[in-house]
């Protein structure tokens, strides 16, 4: 989802074996649309990666829906930025992910988790070039994500879970978490251990990630054609929302909010 989640990306990674180039830091960019009319910003020397990797990650989504399984998406924050750990979002991406499946049951549902490593892009790529890849994944060809039947949004609840933070002394356990994480992966050292702990403990979640917001939008985007498109179903056609576990209220399907990195190029 974000510009730092090429950090994760192993050699291991299938479908990302022909994007290991860097970019060019100085490709030229152009404003890039979907099928929904959300526009982003992009290097155009990645336009065949994106290209590649849409068509690579449909497949592995058709594979799971030809189980006949309900396929989920996974909107979560991952971006190493003012205390947030890229490392430590990927471990509960996986881990929100496998309580959706067990919760769900894995032979009837499947989520797709965009901070897994085998969906990266070229090192140095930006968190727009990722959303017009993810926009382009989620929407499906004709804005209506036909791939898709929910969307769950990742919550402070699901942090704290992760952390096993229990209401009592939840900093002082962050910060115990920091030192220890410290003793094996020297990268968290980038990070101030106050700026990690404030984060984790006040700010993890989807309201403070760039890519989550237009993800919502997306999502509100989607749905809003979904009724358009059969007027007689309306609503029952919506894409099932839930935030930290639970089902959105109702007038939440239809409620906007500030765009993350959706934009047009800036014009000279």
């Amino acid at each position: 989802m974000t510009s730092t989640a090429a950090r994760i990306a192993t050699a291991a990674g299938v479908v990302c074996l022909a994007l290991a180039a860097p970019v060019d830091a100085r490709a030229d960019s152009a404003t890039e649309c979907t099928a929904g009319n959300f526009c982003y910003c992009v290097d155009t020397a990645l336009k065949a990666a994106i290209d590649q990797q849409v068509a690579a990650i449909r497949s592995v989504i058709a594979k799971q829906r030809s189980q006949g399984k309900a396929i989920g998406y996974l909107s979560v924050p991952l971006s190493t930025i003012e205390g947030s750990y890229l490392p430590v979002n990927a471990k509960v991406a996986a881990q929100v992910k496998e309580q959706i499946e067990d919760r769900f049951g894995v032979r009837a549902a499947w989520v797709l988790n965009p901070g897994a490593a085998s969906f990266s892009l070229p090192q140095g790529t930006s968190g727009a070039a990722y959303m017009l890849m993810w926009t382009r994944v989620l929407e499906g060809d004709d804005g209506l994500a036909p791939d898709f039947d929910f969307v769950y949004f990742v919550g402070p609840a699901d942090f704290t879970k992760f952390f096993g933070l229990d209401g009592r002394a939840d900093m002082e356990k962050l910060d115990a978490y920091y030192d220890g994480l410290a003793k094996t992966d020297t990268g968290v050292s980038s990070i101030n251990k106050v700026k990690f702990r404030n984060y984790y403990a006040l700010r993890a979640s989807v309201a403070f990630s760039l890519g989550s917001h237009d993800e919502w939008n997306i999502v509100r985007s989607i749905n809003t054609k979904r009724r358009d498109a059969d007027k007689q179903a309306g609503i029952v056609k919506q894409l099932a929302v839930f935030f930290e576990g639970r089902a959105v209220p109702p007038g939440m399907y239809e409620a906007p909010i500030q765009p993350g990195t959706a934009g047009a190029c800036a014009v000279n």
